[in-house]
């Protein structure tokens, strides 16, 4: 689809960038003025020539939003867990966009109690969000964190849930992590920096005392760092954490005794990272401490040094150990073999142990919410590229499960009329990068197939192949749906996401272009038929490849990318600037500076011919600034020699995130997919 309707063009305005004796100019720097008038005008401009370039394609959208939205049971409720003898389940009603939270005492045959119904809360609203809730250890008391711009920044707000009365204490400015010590009137939560919005102070709220005379408990100094509180599932201690890409720190409050300075459990260490786990009157301690794929030990909760640790399960170079779940007779651990999810249980009286069957090549598995120390049923969630969502109890004694709740999908949908299978691209040193699929029964390998290829490939985040109700709008139309599990991820390992970052980064990149030349190579597809598509860290993805290899693909989707690299990473005003050195590097030394200059998707920009681009942001985005992807577009526009389509579509009510409502973030699903499908003259 060509254009003849007139983009927008952006001025310039020549701004030089200076460090290790390099120049670089921006012309589009102006941009970086939230608030001012030109910044807002150009970004509507955009927003209205992407709404004329789509116009035409419309009643393609109305028709894959009323796809999307017609396979989801409106009226729906999760499965209710116990807690502190509550029943406590999630439910939504037809038409409504937004959770009603609710409970029930003691039994499932009891009236409910709605304890927060989201849409009342939204009315008014253009964004609304719930971040975090804790209800207070006597019952009575719901601590609930809201933000309304979707910049994640929260309010926190009290309800008596006897009376249903909302107190007059109000937190505003932070982070929404909260968790109530054990008295029923100390709340523990965390603020964020006005400007980085690094989250770097626990504080301590007494209910009924004024919130100016809150009590700093701790505060992060070091910039690199970030904090967060929880507290342990044993109910005996508050967890002060303090975390950077490669080291943690914990310490210890009783939670019985809130007013007690806190304890480190083990000051931080360079390159060590560790998380604990309370049982009985010991810690166990998932670390990295000479494991480089982690491994799990022990030690008395009075002594927390190294020299007191014990191994319970050791360091394995195929076998990463990704966490742990507690209970009174059991120990659940979860790892990753193969690039897969495994659930291992294992008796504390040493009778025995063994892994969950779960029966499929590729699949999604993990413990879910566990918050009964005194059972010995497991809860954990499963599904794969076939298989919708599923919500199972587990018998850890019989060995017997139960299949609780099975996402509904209405409509004619049938798991066995579609194919999931891996594949494995050849990386350029040789590693083997492993490609999730899924596509509608019956497909040819002929290299005429539409593919959707999506990654990230960032911070160890592993992209687990994952059942999509909204996806069956691509798959019912010849689509095949792939995820490549490029390195900077963590599926095949800590060593798989070593291998894509700082100095290795590349390799994400690299990885990706061997992984669609691999589904062109099997007669997957074409270079006339691949969509590509990434978000956030996964949009630099898109940005770099692109620039590498814009010949390879189509369409290319780059949702709020990250692709100012180096003007970013310099700026530590900007929100996890400082904290994700050691994930890209530090541009202020100049051997980083000039490796990640040489992939910066903005400053690689080139006079050549580029792929179909739809490029989305959000105004409000706290994670990646509007900016990046608005500046992105302009230098595009101004030096690709195509007349391929180029849109930009910017949510000015919202932020990384996209819309907040239930259905309503699906219309940005069914304007992108709408896109894609008219890029490809696909307009059923």
């Amino acid at each position: 689809m060509k254009n003849l309707i007139q983009a927008p063009v952006a001025k310039k305005e020549e701004k030089v960038l200076e460090i290790h004796g390099h120049k670089r100019v921006d012309p589009y720097y102006w941009m970086r003025e939230r608030e001012d008038k030109e910044v807002l005008a150009y970004l509507e401009a955009e927003n209205s020539y992407t709404a004329e370039v789509m116009a035409p394609f419309k009643s393609l959208e109305d028709k894959l939003f009323a796809e999307i939205k017609g396979r989801i049971q409106e009226k729906d409720m999760s499965v209710p867990y116990l807690l502190n003898g509550y029943y406590y389940y999630t439910r939504y009603e037809e038409g409504q966009e937004y959770p009603i939270y609710c409970r029930k005492k003691g039994s499932l045959e009891v009236e409910e109690q709605v304890i927060l119904n989201v849409n009342e809360k939204a009315k008014g609203h253009s964004f609304y969000t719930v971040g975090g809730m804790s209800i207070s250890s006597e019952n009575d008391i719901l601590a609930f964190a809201a933000d309304t711009k979707g910049r994640r920044i929260y309010t926190i707000y009290f309800v008596n849930l006897e009376t249903g009365e909302q107190y007059t204490d109000t937190i505003e400015n932070v982070t929404g992590d909260i968790t109530w010590a054990n008295d029923n009137k100390t709340l523990f939560y965390t603020r964020q920096d006005e400007e980085t919005l690094r989250a770097f102070q626990v504080l301590r709220h007494k209910l009924g005392e004024a919130v100016e005379e809150d009590v700093l408990v701790y505060e992060e100094k070091d910039e690199t760092f970030t904090v967060y509180v929880h507290r342990t599932k044993s109910k005996k201690f508050i967890v002060l954490g303090s975390y950077s890409t490669l080291s943690t720190e914990s310490q210890l409050i009783p939670a019985d005794q809130p007013e007690q300075e806190p304890r480190i459990f083990l000051p931080r260490e360079a390159k060590h990272e560790y998380s604990i786990a309370h049982y009985e009157n010991s810690f166990y301690i998932v670390t990295n401490w000479k494991a480089q794929n982690f491994r799990l030990m022990v030690t008395d909760e009075e002594n927390t040094a190294k020299s007191a640790w014990k191994e319970v399960i050791g360091h394995r170079e195929d076998v990463l150990l990704e966490g742990l779940d507690i209970f009174k007779n059991y120990l659940v651990v979860e790892e990753r073999k193969e690039g897969l999810a495994q659930i291992r249980i294992i008796k504390w009286d040493g009778s025995g142990e063994y892994y969950l069957d779960f029966g499929e090549p590729t699949y999604t598995a993990g413990t879910s919410l566990n918050p009964d120390f005194n059972t010995d049923i497991l809860r954990y969630q499963y599904n794969s590229l076939t298989t919708p969502a599923s919500v199972f109890d587990f018998d850890m004694n019989t060995k017997e499960k139960t299949l609780l709740k099975q996402q509904e999908v209405l409509g004619d949908f049938d798991a066995g009329a579609y194919t999931a299978e891996r594949i494995y691209a050849e990386a350029e040193d040789g590693a083997k990068i492993p490609i999730s699929l899924v596509y509608k029964n019956g497909l040819e390998k002929d290299g005429n197939n539409p593919v959707y290829l999506t990654a990230y490939g960032a911070y160890g985040y592993s992209y687990d192949p994952y059942f999509s109700s909204v996806r069956l709008s691509l798959l019912d139309r010849g689509f095949v749906f792939a995820i490549a599990h490029v390195r900077g991820g963590e599926e095949m390992g800590r060593k798989w996401y070593e291998d894509g970052k700082m100095m290795h980064k590349k390799n994400t990149f690299t990885d990706f272009i061997a992984s669609a030349e691999a589904l062109i190579a099997a007669k997957f597809t074409s270079t006339e038929k691949l969509v590509v598509n990434g978000g956030s860290a996964g949009g630099l993805l898109m940005g770099a490849v692109v620039n590498l290899r814009p010949d390879l693909f189509k369409v290319v989707v780059s949702e709020v990318p990250f692709v100012d690299v180096i003007t970013t990473m310099l700026d530590t005003s900007i929100p996890l600037t400082t904290g994700e050195y050691d994930e890209w590097g530090n541009p202020n030394e100049k051997e980083s500076y000039d490796y990640m200059l040489s992939y910066s998707p903005y400053d690689q920009v080139e006079a050549k011919s580029y792929p179909s681009m739809l490029v989305t942001s959000g105004l409000h985005d706290s994670q990646v600034q509007y900016w990046e992807p608005t500046k992105w577009v302009a230098k595009l526009r101004d030096l690709k020699t195509d007349h391929n389509t180029l849109l930009l579509k910017t949510n000015m009510d919202a932020g990384h995130g996209g819309a907040s409502g239930r259905f309503e973030r699906y219309r940005e699903v069914a304007f992108e997919f709408a896109y894609v499908l008219a890029q490809l003259g696909i307009v059923e």
